[in-house]
């Protein structure tokens, strides 16, 4: 089955259901790019942040995520919904080409460079280069996003910031901790 099928038959459910159960607030959303290739980056707070992101935008985000939630019965699911496999004991080149070719399609990539879930009592951990790297190499916006709250049925505890869209342009280092210091300063907002 084609991927962007089952993707664009379940994201109504899903906004709906989700929008239902934790009543999420949305922020910039004009800031999603409508047409163009864009990269979605930001902290990532719980398993349910992929739902999150998917109930903000009609358009389809191909995630990366740990290739494990690819394998066995989940597999069969996850594969059919675009998510891009990264092994995350090694330097995947194939995610990255894969991320890559997505862009070059004009499609959204969502990713979290932290690379897991923060269960540290830091705002935020040190990012990964991958977003930083895949918008330096395909010309793409990032649209940079934080997470404040938490999942707490049925009350309106969540919210979602969409902020300004930017084009990387220097050193894939220096860009990856200016990424990182938006969304970080941002975060820190809710907390001053």
């Amino acid at each position: 089955m084609n991927q962007n099928i089952l993707y664009r038959i379940t994201r109504p459910i899903i906004k709906i259901v989700f929008n239902i159960l934790y009543r999420p607030t949305y922020i910039g959303l004009d800031n999603i790019c409508k047409q163009e290739p864009c990269i979605l980056a930001g902290n990532h707070t719980n398993y349910l942040d992929c739902l999150l992101l998917i109930s903000s935008t009609n358009r389809t985000i191909h995630f990366l995520a740990k290739k494990e939630l690819t394998l066995g019965l989940k597999g069969i699911i996850f594969n059919n919904m675009g998510i891009i496999p990264v092994d995350r004991k090694t330097h995947d080149k194939k995610a990255l080409t894969t991320a890559i070719e997505t862009l070059n399609n004009k499609s959204v990539i969502g990713i979290f460079p932290e690379g897991t879930i923060n269960r540290t009592n830091d705002i935020i951990i040190p990012f990964k280069i991958g977003a930083v790297k895949m918008s330096k190499e395909t010309n793409s916006k990032i649209v940079p996003f934080v997470i404040k709250g938490h999942y707490k049925l049925f009350r309106k505890n969540i919210t979602i910031e969409f902020l300004k869209p930017y084009k990387v342009e220097k050193d894939l280092s220096q860009e990856n901790k200016k990424l990182m210091t938006i969304i970080e300063n941002e975060l820190r907002k809710e907390n001053s």
